[in-house]
């Protein structure tokens, strides 16, 4: 049986011009359009094409493939430059960013060193409580971490491919091969589809979603040979592909739908570019696309990605704003372009020039130097972040100082210069604890009902059950701090991201969350706690939601709702501008919150529900200060911080007992 011919391993002057073109419009849409292009698609298979070429090559000459040299190869190109931005972008963060999100970026340092930060990243994306953070200077690293895994796990798949088809199924290595690559492309691309369908911000990163775009390089590598158009097809065929190469970010809102079947666009995009090339005529796209300043471009393409966004960063954080003018965007991409120049020729190309043959044990050496200092900055923030993070937690703090919310219902004047709590490096992770280890409540597409109990948990005078989402979970320290005095446990039943309701608000609450509701309420029944606390009112609405009421109503002559009305929603995210020392984080009274009580507004309310406005300990008559008696109220734009939430324990808790007594009374 026949084998495909060899595909060419050749030099690819195209190639560098699409890594050149794919980089600028990268960085483009990053720094003025705020979006994302698909360049990274572009990247993936290009790395699928040349890696694949080079790696059946070798296989084919030396009928194998020394791992140990190729990885070290591999790190050659990879450690200097990426480990060199690591370090210079650890540092200036220090400096430059809000504490805020310095715990974040110190994770994703140590993702990126890995090269696993597009699975932080996923998890972040689809983890409720991870939602809101911000954009680090290392974010885009989860495409070099996608890369990197490819490249570790590539030869492994030729070497199993080869072996397979040499000892045991005695087929060409090149047909069985392309075989393989198809059922890999059609696997991970139905995967992708799917997982884009259900989830798609855990697609975006997922490296299983992503294997389709570096399997479909490998598959034209091998096919290459027998692409062959006449000029005009290939004249036509490489300009169409450059122009879905740089217009796919204008047509497809790329961060929202890729990377299932919409990704394929780029991807033949470049397809289409390589495959005109082996047959190109005077005007075709691979002149362009080969001329000096893109090839040169081209070969600073993954410095100038590594360091673009960064600096886009830093900007936005030294100039305290979310947008860049057309100077200033002109002057981060020259100033990457530099950076890339210089640390390339200075740090990376030294490095390269090393032969691993020659002495695995000096390459060794010579990255450990490279990769120990980014070690050691990374490990020392954390260690200082942990260790203020702590003394932080164990302090006690007087209410003279901090009265926070009793502040308002105990007339307290707090004192004047004092710095507020929770600190810029706490207050993101100012949380009930019972989120610590995920166990206690449900996330996602979990739709199971968890329930902890906390408080007196044994011969307890009342049980009440927390139940909702994060907006009933955030009342938790209060309850908490309550329980003794009132001889109460309290039972968590807390599902994020959702309500406990009957109506799915429109299809605004997820499939899970309506399955978590209906399950929630037969534990509820069937084990009737003396009180359910949860909330009457969404953000701010001026009625008491139907599902709410519905929800209440199914509960009458089982037991009793203590319903407390939803904080206001801020108009921007409350850490993030203190941070950034705004001038103004509060927002005026009426644009946040309904003048009128919700429940005095709505009709046909069932008569097991006791109320209790919050609003006094959110807002004066005209304005919904960010801090209230030097305590922070929120730590995003509308979850509220412990710190706070503790000091309204009392006027709660009295509520409550009122509430738990006319229970007892009727």
């Amino acid at each position: 049986m026949r084998d495909l011919r060899m595909p060419e391993k050749k030099f690819r002057p195209e190639l560098e011009g699409v890594r050149a073109v794919a980089a600028f419009l990268v960085a483009v849409y990053h720094i003025w359009i705020g979006s994302v292009s698909g360049g990274v698609d572009v990247f993936f298979i290009v790395s699928g094409y040349l890696i694949t070429t080079s790696l059946l090559s070798r296989m084919e000459r030396d009928g194998k493939i020394n791992f140990i040299e190729n990885l070290l190869n591999l790190a050659k190109r990879l450690v200097p430059l990426s480990f060199t931005v690591l370090l210079v972008t650890a540092l200036l963060a220090i400096w430059l960013l809000p504490q805020t999100i310095w715990k974040q970026t110190i994770s994703e340092l140590f993702s990126s060193m890995f090269y696993f930060q597009n699975w932080q990243l996923a998890t972040s994306a689809v983890d409720y409580l991870g939602q809101n953070n911000e954009a680090s200077p290392l974010q885009h690293f989860w495409a070099m971490s996608i890369q990197g895994q490819f490249y570790i796990t590539w030869p492994f798949i030729i070497t199993a491919v080869y072996l397979l088809a040499k000892k045991v199924l005695k087929t060409p290595v090149r047909k069985t091969l392309l075989a393989v690559l198809v059922a890999i492309f059609a696997v991970s691309l139905s995967y992708s589809v799917y997982m884009t369908d259900a989830n798609q911000p855990w697609a975006y990163f997922d490296t299983f979603a992503r294997a389709w775009e570096f399997s479909l390089g490998g598959i034209l590598a091998l096919l290459i040979p027998y692409l062959t158009f006449n000029k005009t097809v290939s004249f036509v065929m490489g300009w169409l592909g450059l122009a879905v190469i740089c217009f796919t970010g204008m047509v497809l809102p790329v961060s929202t739908v890729f990377p299932g079947y919409a990704a394929l666009l780029p991807t033949f995009g470049v397809i289409f570019v390589i495959v005109s090339a082996e047959n190109s005529s005077r005007f075709g796209v691979k002149r362009l696309l080969s001329s000096k300043p893109l090839m040169y471009f081209g070969s600073i393409s993954y410095g100038f990605y590594l360091w673009h966004w960064p600096l886009l960063v830093f900007y936005y954080a030294y100039f305290k704003t979310d947008t860049v003018t057309l100077w200033a965007g002109l002057a981060i991409l020259a100033l990457s372009f530099v950076l890339s120049v210089f640390s390339i020729k200075k740090i990376e190309a030294p490095v390269r020039e090393l032969n691993v043959r020659q002495s695995k044990r000096r390459v060794a050496k010579v990255l450990v130097a490279i990769a120990l200092p980014v070690i050691v900055v990374g490990t020392s923030w954390n260690l200082y972040v942990q260790a203020s993070m702590n003394e932080e937690a164990a302090m006690e703090y007087s209410i003279e100082k901090y009265p926070g919310a009793r502040a308002i219902s105990e007339n307290i004047v707090p004192e004047e210069g004092v710095e507020p709590i929770p600190s810029m490096g706490m207050i993101k992770d100012d949380l009930p604890s019972f989120y610590e280890g995920h166990t206690c409540s449900s996330h996602g597409k979990d739709a199971t009902v968890k329930k902890c109990s906390y408080g007196v948990t044994e011969d307890p005078d009342y049980v009440v059950a927390l139940v909702g989402g994060s907006h009933s979970g955030h009342w938790f320290p209060a309850l908490e701090k309550i329980a003794p005095e009132l001889n109460l446990q309290v039972d968590v039943f807390i599902k994020d991201a959702c309500r406990f309701t009957a109506d799915d608000f429109g299809g605004a609450l997820s499939e899970s969350c309506m399955a978590w509701n209906e399950d929630v309420t037969e534990a509820l029944k069937q084990n009737p706690p003396d009180m359910i606390f949860t909330t009457s009112t969404v953000e701010s609405g001026d009625t008491v939601p139907s599902g709410y009421v519905e929800k209440w109503k199914a509960f009458e002559g089982i037991t009793d709702i203590f319903a407390v009305r939803d904080n206001p929603k801020m108009p921007q995210n409350i850490a993030d501008c203190l941070a950034k020392e705004a001038e103004d984080c509060s927002a005026p009274r009426d644009e946040v919150l309904s003048e009128v009580l919700p429940w005095e507004n709505t009709e046909g309310l069932p008569g097991n529900v006791s109320f209790f406005d919050t609003s006094p300990y959110f807002c004066d008559d005209e304005t919904c200060p960010p801090i209230i008696g030097n305590i922070i109220i929120y730590r995003d734009r509308a979850h509220l911080t412990t710190r706070y939430v503790e000091t309204m324990a009392q006027v709660i808790g009295e509520a409550l007992e009122q509430a738990l007594e006319q229970v007892e009374t009727d």
